[in-house]
């Protein structure tokens, strides 16, 4: 029978293991290794006559020990788990080896010390430590190469996430936190509460060492459509008993509120948060992984390759997105024919089901640009969502529908990435699409069953007339004006009639309100054109804009005499100020510094309710500042708070100012925490002048 041992115990030796493992970030109490890498224990045993004895290991996985490993004494090959050990005084040194493919998740290791005849002596249990993916290990799936990518899909904290339009490309920063406090418990109980797990949770718990498996879990989980997921979508105000998806400014208080509550779903997400989570959640499992911006989205619902849109003019919802986030990860696809490997598209917004749940992916990269829509997962939707055509028709009077113009340009364009070198864009459009007309896009298009040129119009001339949309860069509550060109190529004069609506939409093109509508009967000239200015005032389109400030302007000319008619469509963004966020003085860990944000308002009208989100990996916790009273026209406000930095290193502090009228404006500043010794100050609390602090998000 086993005696347990009272004065037996085990040194994991965390700190000396984390910093070898590159986990330290993320705990130096707790023993946190990746897979294919060994590491050392130090097993002190209170029987001095035990010490030369012979040891077992037995490893635990699950809360019902689903899985149970006996660890092997000695090497026979790199894929089982086996342990060396070397007595020292009164300590034996025990150097556990890992597969590659091992199961990531908390481990539970029981201590056995062996009598000559095989009983059990000794029986050191209550010790536990965590298994990562390991992409240094040139074993494991997920495997990558170039340390500056490790650096950046794996290591870095913070991020950028480009949003906008094609033509007016825009950026917020986010912070990924994936090394924060809790947070990887917190990645381990999104597992967990997968369906799947919840189904047969030792089936799931095997199927754990395989990243092909774990990141789809992770696309099902990170939204709440069909489980226990972290994040409820909407995409229109009111966010009624939630937070705006434009307030959040970074993952750990999402994922905290999630894990708090019980796995209820936090209110609210849209593609960008989704994919933002989602990039948190497998960079901290040691899953490279980065976030994608694909402008001009299509979402096609029948898989025939192309978006129908009909234009009647009334409120509707285009099926194309001004952009869509999601992300990509690095693994080797085992589980497919060879050149699928690299990088994988996941998708954690919920679209479309995929084998009866709301997930996307993995889709490996090289299988969109090639057209091979036959593999896993979901690269039909995924190809549609880059290359699809979009066919815009109108209703005439008899109620039969009529072909205005097909577009086969528009989507998939500027996909976009943070560049591994720094805080500006990457593209990453020729990884997924050949260049347009080229002889390998017109194989692709074959071979994925889109057609490869558009129909031939029933006359073979030029159109003797041009519809255009020209528009600066306005500033949000701003007036400004958008115009109109008919152009008459042709040798006679033409009646035209002219109608001009701007609308308020969000980014995935739901539309918010009409703001101007504007209808006219011109004859132009041959060979010459007409302007038709449209004046849009803030008091006009501050009722309809949402809070992604974007006006869609559309325009339909009707020539007499001709049965094709012209449409355009032009998306105008308004742009919003940036914070001035400052830090005064010098970043020491544990040391009280001050951060200074600057922010005016640019709107004739005033703001109320107006709240700053403060928030930084390895700096402070998300924390609400809130602004007392109304900030008038043109009225500047300054806010002096103190925090005390908890990790060295570069730090992203993050900021977003949100009100009644004006929401989504960002600022940050960039700051190197150095260390010190010191007894720890503390940060941010009370009340500062006409400012209060708050718990955020509550």
């Amino acid at each position: 029978m086993a005696n347990h041992c009272l004065t037996s115990n085990v040194d994991l030796r965390s700190r000396e293991n984390n910093s070898s493992h590159r986990t330290k970030e993320i705990d130096r109490d707790r023993l946190i290794v990746r897979r294919g890498q060994p590491f050392s224990v130090a097993v002190q045993i209170c029987d001095s006559t035990a010490l030369n004895g012979q040891l077992g290991l037995v490893l635990h996985l699950g809360k019902r020990d689903e899985v149970v490993i006996k660890v092997q004494r000695e090497s026979g090959g790199a894929d089982h788990w086996w342990f060396s050990q070397q007595a020292a005084q009164d300590e034996v040194m025990l150097t556990l080896h890992s597969p590659a493919d091992a199961i990531i998740g908390q481990y539970r290791l029981a201590v056995l010390v062996m009598s000559p005849d095989g009983h059990i002596v000794q029986k050191i249990e209550g010790v536990s430590f965590h298994l990562l993916f390991n992409p240094w290990n040139k074993d494991d799936a997920v495997y990558l190469p170039e340390e500056s990518h490790l650096q950046e899909y794996v290591m870095n904290e913070t991020g950028i996430i480009y949003r906008g339009t094609s033509e007016y490309i825009s950026s917020i920063p986010w912070n990924y936190g994936q090394f924060e406090d809790n947070i990887m418990d917190i990645c381990f109980e999104v597992l967990d509460n997968s369906r799947e797990a919840l189904k047969n949770s030792k089936m799931d718990m095997e199927c754990r060492a395989d990243p092909v498996y774990i990141s789809r879990i992770i696309t099902a989980m990170v939204n709440s459509n069909d489980d226990h997921g972290v994040l409820a979508g909407s995409w229109t105000p009111p966010y009624s008993n939630g937070v705006a998806p434009s307030k959040w400014t970074g993952s750990v208080p999402i994922l905290r509120q999630w894990s708090s509550t019980r796995a209820r779903a936090v209110k609210y997400g849209q593609c960008w948060v989704f994919a933002g989570v989602a990039c948190t959640v497998l960079r901290c499992l040691g899953i490279p992984t980065r976030l994608i911006t694909n402008f001009c989205s299509a979402h096609d619902v029948d898989g025939n390759l192309c978006v129908d849109v009909v234009d009647t003019f009334n409120s509707r919802q285009d099926s194309t997105w001004n952009f869509h986030c999601w992300v990509e990860s690095w693994m080797r696809r085992d589980d497919l024919p060879k050149g699928n490997d690299g990088w994988q598209i996941l998708d954690p917004t919920p679209q479309e089901r995929s084998d009866g749940v709301f997930c996307c992916g993995p889709c490996p990269v090289t299988a969109i640009k090639e057209g091979n829509l036959q593999v896993k997962y979901d690269a039909p939707f995924v190809f549609a969502e880059v290359n699809a055509d979009i066919t815009h028709w109108r209703v005439l009077p008899n109620g039969q529908r009529q072909k205005v113009y097909v577009d086969q340009k528009s989507v998939g364009r500027k996909i976009s990435t943070k560049s591994v070198y720094g805080d500006f864009r990457e593209d990453l459009t020729v990884l997924y699409k050949y260049p347009e007309g080229s002889k390998e896009e017109r194989s692709v298009f074959q071979k994925a069953g889109r057609r490869v040129t558009q129909p031939t119009n029933e006359s073979a001339e030029p159109p003797q007339l041009q519809l255009l949309i020209k528009h600066a860069r306005p500033v949000f509550g701003s007036d400004f004006d958008v115009i109109a060109e008919v152009r008459n190529d042709g040798d006679e004069d033409a009646q035209v009639q002219l109608t001009v609506l701007a609308t308020g939409v969000t980014y995935n093109s739901v539309h918010q309100g009409e703001c101007q509508r504007q209808m006219i009967r011109v004859t132009v000239a041959a060979h010459e054109g007409h302007r038709e200015v449209l004046r849009l005032r803030f008091k006009d389109y501050a009722k309809c804009t949402s809070e992604h400030h974007l006006i869609r302007v559309k325009a339909f000319a009707e020539a007499q005499g001709q049965n094709q008619p012209l449409m355009t469509v032009a998306d105008v963004p308004l742009s919003v100020p940036e914070l001035l966020v400052q830090i005064q003085g010098k970043a020491v860990v544990k040391q009280q510094v001050t951060a200074k944000i600057s922010f005016t308002n640019p709107l004739p009208a005033p703001l109320k309710g107006g709240v700053f989100t403060v928030e930084g990996a390895g700096l402070l916790s998300a924390t609400q500042i809130h602004v007392k009273g109304e900030i008038l026209p043109g009225q500047k406000v300054e806010v002096s708070f103190p925090f005390s930095p908890i990790r060295t290193g570069v730090r992203k502090l993050l900021v977003d100012f949100d009100s009644d009228r004006l929401m989504d404006v960002k600022g940050t500043a960039t700051l190197v925490v150095r260390k010190i010794t010191g007894n720890y100050i503390r940060g941010i609390s009370g009340i500062f002048g006409n400012f209060h602090l708050t718990d955020p998000f509550v």
